[in-house]
């Protein structure tokens, strides 16, 4: 393996894929729903066909790691990856008149896990043509800044598709395989081609792939870190809409807020980048979980009709999101590097798929269990949507500001106290 970070070109090159990757999670996360309750289903059956789903899809993540690992090139399994993405999410936005819960399912599980495949391939290959700490870090953060521009590309263009969100949704869908097409060619002709493993005549089994990243205690505490840090971040992802409609009491401001947030983090991440080259990238990571922690301290005292205020909150809270996009997984690709070398004592291709399956599995689960924690803990502590007295509002700004601001002075405080062991310098 070289050390030489990869240029400008070739980062933008590799980041670009990112954009149709996470295009795709918009419509699966947020359209999903409403568009297969239009088609007849039943809320109950189309809640119990999304969990399945989900669980399969986060379950499916350390597999499929260990799959890409073995393999001596990464470009089978990424073609097939994007195949099942484009074919998936084009089935799912045109569901039939009959069958439409068989046909949800199906194309759920094939948009799922081409999602994931393709995310622990793309993760994988900036791993290996990084180079070093540096290169690793401007790579991760060219594919977030990309992937944070597919978010809002998927949240504008159904609308402006066409005024029926459901043929945008349907354009959409034929649209995507070009885009999909298209940065995947700029990819394979402009980024650093993945490096190619030796030929093994007898591969470990996927079982032992998949635990090898569990014998490496700086992947452990990196995950803690990750995990506390992600939990955080997905609470107030998950209550924001509540927020903004019930304690802000101005729904038509979620969509021009939640862009704010989403075009902060884009634009942060070059800023992360230097800090993280001037600091070290554990202190700039802490640096970020406290700006975000200042931000919810700063959401407490919000009220009604406090749009400006709010939109701060969702300035500097989008500035921190750029420190959680670029720099953990860069880390993470360095702690992968290191032990492949470790393991052999020469500089080879590492085996990342392992680590980037754990790690997705546990970003899939912080949704989940941000979910779990917080809408039940809100109907024990009496609020309901729509409610806008003043112990429902307490509720609100209990699990929407307070608990986030808790679990992220939590994860700065363990990043603090490991940031000399989880910084590998190169």
């Amino acid at each position: 393996m070289s050390d030489a970070a990869p240029g400008l070109r070739q980062t933008l090159c590799y980041g670009v894929l990112g954009l149709p990757v996470a295009m795709a999670a918009l419509p699966l996360y947020v359209h999903l729903p409403q568009r297969y309750a239009q088609a007849g289903l039943s809320l109950e059956m189309l809640g119990a066909l999304l969990l399945a789903a989900r669980l399969a899809d986060a379950g499916v993540d350390p597999l499929l790691g260990a799959w890409t690992d073995r393999m001596q090139r990464r470009g089978l399994p990424l073609a097939l990856a994007l195949a099942m993405l484009a074919g998936g999410l084009f089935g799912l936005m045109h569901p039939p008149a009959q069958g439409a819960a068989a046909w949800l399912l199906l194309f759920m599980l094939l948009t799922f896990f081409g999602f994931s495949l393709a995310t622990i391939v793309h993760q994988s290959w900036g791993t290996e043509v990084g180079g070093n700490a540096a290169g690793r870090t401007r790579l991760t953060a060219s594919r977030e800044g990309f992937g944070l521009l597919g978010i809002l590309l998927a949240a504008a263009l159904p609308g402006l598709l066409s005024a029926d969100l459901a043929r945008g949704l349907s354009l959409l869908a034929w649209l995507y395989p070009l885009l999909v097409l298209g940065a995947a060619l700029l990819a394979w002709r402009g980024a650093p081609a993945p490096l190619r493993r030796a030929a093994v005549a007898a591969p470990a089994p996927l079982a032992a792939g998949m635990r090898r990243a569990w014998r490496n205690p700086r992947f452990a505490r990196l995950l803690a870190v990750f995990a506390v840090n992600g939990i955080a971040g997905a609470l107030p992802a998950t209550l924001v809409l509540f927020f903004v409609a019930d304690v802000l009491q101005a729904p038509q401001w979620s969509g021009p807020l939640l862009a704010l947030y989403f075009l902060a983090g884009a634009l942060g991440l070059p800023l992360w980048v230097r800090l993280a080259r001037r600091l070290g990238r554990m202190r700039a990571w802490t640096l970020g979980m406290l700006l975000a922690a200042a931000a919810f301290t700063g959401a407490l005292g919000i009220g009604a009709g406090d749009v400006r205020a709010f939109a701060l909150v969702c300035l500097l809270s989008g500035l921190a999101l750029g420190a959680d996009l670029a720099l953990p997984a860069a880390l993470l690709a360095d702690i992968a590097d290191a032990d492949a070398e470790a393991e052999t004592g020469t500089r080879q291709a590492p085996k990342a798929g392992a680590y980037f399956g754990w790690w997705n599995l546990v970003a899939k689960l912080n949704l989940a269990l941000a979910a779990g924690i917080a809408l039940p803990a809100l109907a024990w502590l009496g609020y309901q949507p729509g409610s806008t007295g003043p112990n429902a509002r307490a509720a609100l700004i209990t699990a929407y500001c307070l608990l986030p601001l808790l679990l992220k002075l939590l994860a700065a405080a363990l990043a603090w106290r490991w940031r000399s062991t989880l910084e590998i310098r190169t």
